[in-house]
């Protein structure tokens, strides 16, 4: 592995911590602004005020492309050109991604409660999405200007941002893994897990089951019919039973809906369940069980669409130099170590890491509560986590190597 000389990372999380608040105040004037995954006027706003505030504090970008996304937010790259000897012909280029939708509805953020300050008396501070993940897009955006500030060589750097990471980034996949493949290497921006790094997530599925039945009348010729929602119940049932936790992998259906009447026997009912696995065996084999479940009223029809949306994510080969480089960057910063973990849920890593690229994801918040109306940051880790994401960015002038 080579790396370039590089500002030292104790004094970038130094100046990080001169200007916490000011790092803060971005962070929640990125929250004020609603952006529910399903609110195209409010992504819309979100975008263009993330793109201002990046603006204002890099500078305008040498290059940028506003992707639209159609039923889903729009995926913008802002692409800051290396300032390393031989910049843009052979110097490292690092890809920043982090996702500006959150999962609230809007007019969330009226309700909203502030969190009360934690038992051993940290201050937190609230807001829907300020965790997973406006606080990581922030911390990004002052990571690059803080290592530009210092005057050492840097890598080129692009940010992508993409408002459609809570719906399975249907629009923004293609551009994220293009992306990533003109990149050495991907940073995601998503929070961390208490502070570790997260370097294996599960792939997820996202399959909508269809039972077609036979309609009749409840009373008067029940015999007739085949109900639709009881053979779905059936395969419910049936489709737990495939999961296997010790192996990582969860099954949960979480939508049922079916029927027209109450007194119709059920012609129609669907399902929508949730598929988390570990590695391409257990999907492999969730597929092949799950089809071969069967219902005890063959008048019955059941299909099955696998929509598998994102596929499991390891450390893989190209990744550990970029954790190794990562852990000498928190031990300049002082730090005692720097954990990775592995979680169950998936993010645009899981994309970058499948076509065997070097990725790390929770590079962004410590907090909690992600997808909760508890959802916090502790703003006491704020200069510590810029400092990191801008001490890597640092050392990333060349490409690694192994």
């Amino acid at each position: 592995m080579t790396a370039s000389p590089a500002p030292a990372a104790a004094a970038l999380t130094t100046r990080a911590q001169e200007v916490s608040s000011r790092i803060v105040d971005d962070i929640l004037t990125l929250v004020r602004q609603e952006t529910s995954s399903y609110d195209l006027p409010g992504l819309a706003a979100g975008l263009d005020l993330l793109r201002e505030l990046t603006v204002q504090r890099l500078g305008q970008p040498d290059h940028e492309h506003r992707y639209p996304g159609g039923e889903c937010g729009d995926t913008l790259t802002l692409t800051y050109a290396g300032t390393g000897t031989g910049a843009g012909t052979g110097a490292g280029h690092v890809l920043l991604v982090g996702h500006y939708d959150t999962v609230w509805p809007t007019g969330t953020l009226a309700g909203w409660e502030q969190p009360g300050a934690s038992e051993d008396g940290r201050e937190k501070l609230g807001g829907p999405g300020i965790f997973d993940m406006k606080t990581g897009l922030a911390q990004g955006i002052w990571a690059l200007k803080l290592a530009r500030e210092s005057g050492a060589p840097l890598p080129t750097v692009t940010f992508l941002f993409n408002g459609d990471e809570e719906i399975g980034s249907l629009s923004s996949r293609p551009v994220i893994e293009e992306a990533a493949q003109k990149a050495d290497v991907t940073l995601v921006l998503e929070p961390t897990a208490h502070g570790a790094v997260k370097t294996a997530r599960k792939g997820t599925g996202i399959f909508q089951v269809t039972a077609t039945g036979v309609e009749a009348h409840a009373g008067l010729a029940p015999q007739d019919g085949a109900s639709a929602i009881t053979a779905l119940s059936e395969f419910v049932v049936a489709a737990a039973k495939v999961a296997a936790p010790d192996r990582g992998t969860t099954i949960n259906t979480g939508l049922f809906r079916g029927g027209s009447a109450i007194n119709v026997v059920a012609g129609q009912a669907t399902a929508g369940v949730d598929i988390r696995v570990s590695s391409e065996a257990e999907q492999a084999r969730v597929d092949e069980e799950l089809d071969a479940i069967k219902v005890s009223d063959p008048r019955v029809r059941i299909e099955i669409d696998h929509a598998w949306n994102r596929p499991p994510m390891t450390l893989n080969a190209a990744s550990a130099p970029l954790l190794a480089l990562a852990r000498e960057v928190a031990r300049e910063q002082g730090r005692d170590s720097l954990p990775d973990t592995a979680v169950g849920g998936a993010s645009d890593a899981n994309f970058v890491a499948a076509l065997g690229l070097p990725v790390l994801c929770g590079m962004g918040a410590v907090g909690d509560g992600a997808h909760a109306q508890g959802e916090f940051i502790y703003p006491d880790t704020v200069p510590a986590q810029t400092g990191l994401v801008a001490g890597l960015v640092g050392r990333l002038t060349q490409p690694l190597r192994d």
